[in-house]
C-alpha cells in the first residue's frame, strides 16, 4: 500500500514537474491563451449554476427578459407539478451537465482545437491503479457509516427524499442515474478539463489549483464532508495526472455517493 501510495504521489510528481518545465520552455515567449480561457471558463461556470440552480432567480432572470409566461410554466414545473422534487433536481444536474461538460468539450474541441482524450476522456490506462479504488473504499465506507448516524448527514442525503410508502422505483432511480451523469461531468471539470488543461503551465501544482474551487463548491454540506473534499481532490487529481484519465475518479466518486445515499436510507428504515 506505501509502495502504491508513494509511486502515485513521487513518480506522478515527477512526470509532471518535468513535462510542464518543457513546455514551458517552449511557449515562454507567448500569451497562454487556453490558460485565460480555462480559468475564465471555471469562473463562469461556477457562477452560472450557482445562481441559477435556484429557481427563484431562474424564474426572475427570466421574467427580466419578458418571458413572464415562460417563468410562471418554470415555478409550476419546479413547484406543483406531480414530480416536482425530481424536476428541481433534475434542473440542477442538468446545469452542471452543460457547465461542467458540454460547454467545456465545445471549447476543446472546437476553439483548441484538441481531443477529449487529451482531458481525461480515455480508456487506456485508466484502471490501471484499480487497487487504489478498494483502498478507499475501504478507508471511505467505515467512515460514511458512522457519519450517516448523524442528523445533519441524514437531513442531507439522499438527495432525492423519499415519501413514506414511496418505492425506489422509478423517481429515486432516475434520480441517482442523473446524479451519475453530474458526477461524471464533475470529474470531467475539475480532475479533467482543470487537471489536464492547466498542467502544462503549473505541473503538479495544477491538481492543488482545482482543488480549491473543488472544496468551495461542497460550502453548505456538513464540515465534515467539506474537509474530506480536499484530501479526495488531491487524491482524485492525482490519479487522473497519473492515469491521464478521470475514469477511475468516476468510479471511486460515484460509489462513495451511492453508498452515501444507502447508508443513509437504511439508517432512516427505507431499505
Amino acid at each position: 500500500m506505501l509502495r502504491t501510495i508513494q509511486t502515485l504521489f513521487v513518480k506522478t510528481f515527477t512526470d509532471a514537474e518535468q513535462e510542464s518545465a518543457v513546455k514551458t520552455r517552449m511557449g515562454a515567449a507567448k500569451i497562454n491563451k487556453r490558460l485565460i480561457v480555462i480559468c475564465i471558463l471555471v469562473a463562469f461556470g461556477l457562477s452560472m449554476i450557482r445562481y441559477f440552480s435556484e429557481v427563484d432567480f431562474t424564474a426572475n432572470f427570466l421574467r427580466s427578459l419578458g418571458a413572464g409566461h415562460a417563468a410562471a410554466s418554470f415555478e409550476a414545473l419546479m413547484f406543483a407539478s406531480a414530480n416536482a422534487q425530481l424536476w428541481r433536481l433534475a434542473w440542477w444536474a442538468g446545469l452542471i451537465i452543460l457547465f461542467y461538460l458540454i460547454i467545456p468539450a465545445l471549447v476543446i474541441l472546437f476553439y483548441f482545437k484538441e481531443k477529449l482524450s487529451d482531458y481525461g476522456l480515455k480508456f487506456k490506462g485508466a484502471f490501471k491503479d484499480i487497487q487504489l479504488y478498494f483502498i478507499m473504499l475501504c478507508v471511505m465506507v467505515p467512515l460514511v457509516l458512522f457519519f450517516s448516524t448523524t442528523r445533519s448527514f441524514q437531513a442531507r442525503y439522499p438527495f432525492y427524499t423519499l415519501h413514506a410508502g414511496e418505492s425506489l422505483f422509478p423517481n429515486f432511480m432516475i434520480w441517482e442515474c442523473l446524479y451519475f451523469l453530474q458526477f461524471f461531468s464533475l470529474e470531467f471539470f475539475f480532475r479533467g478539463f482543470m487537471v489536464h488543461g492547466l498542467k502544462n503551465r503549473f505541473g503538479f501544482y495544477s491538481v492543488f489549483v482545482m482543488t480549491i474551487p473543488y472544496c468551495m463548491i461542497h460550502f453548505g454540506k456538513p464540515l465534515p464532508e467539506t474537509l474530506a473534499a480536499i484530501i479526495a481532490g488531491i487524491v482524485l487529481g492525482v490519479l487522473s495526472l497519473k492515469s491521464r484519465s478521470i475514469l477511475l475518479g468516476v468510479l471511486i466518486h460515484f460509489s462513495v455517493a451511492i453508498s452515501m445515499d444507502l447508508c443513509s436510507l437504511w439508517q432512516k428504515g427505507l431499505l
